[in-house]
């Protein structure tokens, strides 16, 4: 089997088998559905894995010091274009090449942080769909104050960005106080860093926790989970597969839909496209999931008022 060796200014030549690079900071599992997503649109668009396609899968569970070497390995394989889920993952894909084509699957920030020029006209070899995330963390905030309006100190459970640096607790430090909140630090920046985090939490008393984007903490979801169900928090989490997974609350871009429009990115450099030429594109679906199964076995209420806002409420 012949496997395609394609610039990003080439369209793919007949007989040549594209192949794709996935590169992940998660576990495979924590993303499942979004990459199942991005396949079954691949497959709408004509491109049958192990058919007239190979899909590389790299996943770093976590451990994002292996991101580098991760990207370095789909490198070297000569994949026609890279898709990244996560800014980590991002940042050491582009780092890895600048003339191999990057989808980002979902960004948080990427003209804050450097990845794209513009949002019009991205530059490089990167491009790809933004989930807004700098917008969205205060709105996660404000949606879990009006939930609980007695609650006045909360756990903000963050990682920082590979260019964004502290901003991530600065804007939300910013939306706190006009809130009335007291934001209490909860920084990791690897596995080790949970136990301590957490145990921060409870020596200062919070009485709630939210979390934001961060592919560690989709990888550590049980142990967030657990620590809020155990000491009975009122949680908000970044993505539904919290809710989903026995979260209380959840506001995010839908993020399959994010992976599933990925494809088309990936059709169009394939058949010649340039990265710096497709406009990166926002989030169109977002979702605030509330589990009322999860609020009754830790005693919290939640106002109608907020559960009508919801777009889904499991019971």
């Amino acid at each position: 089997m012949l496997y395609a060796l394609c610039s990003s200014a080439q369209a793919q030549q007949p007989g040549k088998i594209p192949r794709i690079g996935i590169l992940v900071g998660a576990s495979a599992s924590s993303v499942s559905a979004r990459v199942e997503a991005l396949r079954r649109r691949l497959r709408e668009l004509g491109y049958v894995e192990g058919k007239n396609i190979v899909i590389e899968y790299r996943y770093a569970k976590g451990k994002f010091e292996r991101l580098p070497d991760l990207a370095a390995e789909l490198v070297r394989l000569k994949v026609d274009v890279i898709v990244a889920g996560s800014p980590p993952a991002i940042s050491a894909a582009k780092k890895a090449s600048a003339t191999i084509p990057i989808v980002f699957a979902a960004a948080n920030d990427p003209v804050g942080t450097g990845i794209v020029s513009s949002l019009a006209r991205p530059g490089g070899n990167i491009t790809g769909l933004s989930t807004m995330g700098p917008d969205l963390d205060g709105k996660r905030l404000e949606l879990l104050k009006e939930a609980f309006p007695k609650v006045g100190r909360v756990a903000f459970l963050w990682q920082p960005g590979p260019t964004r640096g502290n901003r991530v607790l600065t804007d939300m430090e910013a939306v706190a106080k006009a809130l009335g909140l007291k934001l209490l630090s909860l920084e990791v920046r690897s596995l080790d860093d949970f136990e301590s985090a957490f145990a921060r939490a409870k020596r200062e008393r919070a009485q709630a926790l939210i979390t934001t984007v961060g592919a560690l903490i989709n990888t550590q979801q049980r142990q967030v989970l657990d620590f809020a169900a155990k000491n009975r928090l009122p949680a908000m989490y970044s993505n539904s597969e919290f809710v989903e997974a026995g979260g209380l609350m959840s506001y995010a871009p839908n993020y399959e839909d994010l992976w599933r429009r990925a494809a088309a990115y990936v059709d169009k450099i394939l058949k010649g496209a340039k990265p710096a030429d497709l406009p990166v594109e926002q989030p169109t679906k977002f979702e605030f999931l509330v589990d009322l199964k999860t609020a009754k076995q830790i005693s919290l209420t939640i106002p109608q008022k907020v559960l009508e806002r919801a777009d889904k409420v499991i019971k």
